[in-house]
């Protein structure tokens, strides 16, 4: 004669604590894996704009270069070192004259008495300000702005 098996309340709470478990073991790695996703772009922008940071001097002198000489060729190669730069996700701070100053974008370097126009009205771009695509400042804009 064949025994009967009875199935306790006991195993059937252990099948749920057994689920319960697998559940959070399984959010846990959902979670490590976009932790793990971001701390990878989180480090891949911090190396970007490490990198920046050390060639925007050189671009710095060759536009300084260009506005002395206003050599053709070299306009090619500044525009094609910025288009390199817009590729990477690095673009320039818009600093246009008659654009307002932002704290958060610029760096006031002068400031200049005038009749006409608002209170803190760029005049003038002094050096150009860098960002990444995700808006983090590489190098503030410096500007000139209207008292």
């Amino acid at each position: 004669m064949a025994k009967k098996i009875k199935v306790s309340k006991t195993v059937n709470g252990q099948e749920q604590e057994l689920r319960g478990q697998l559940m959070r073991a399984l959010a846990d790695y959902d979670n490590l894996k976009k932790r793990v996703e971001k701390e990878k772009k989180d480090w891949e922008e911090e190396s970007l704009i490490k990198f920046a940071a050390q060639i925007m001097p050189i671009l710095d002198m060759l536009v300084n270069i260009n506005a002395h000489t206003k050599d053709s060729g070299l306009a090619i190669a500044i525009k094609e070192f910025e288009k390199a730069l817009n590729s990477l996700g690095i673009e320039k701070i818009p600093a246009d004259p008659g654009k307002m100053f932002d704290a958060a974008l610029h760096e006031a370097i002068e400031g200049e008495d005038t009749e006409n126009g608002k209170k803190g009205e760029i005049l003038e771009e002094l050096l150009t300000g860098w960002k990444t695509s995700s808006g983090r400042v590489i190098r503030h804009a410096r500007v000139k702005v209207r008292k």
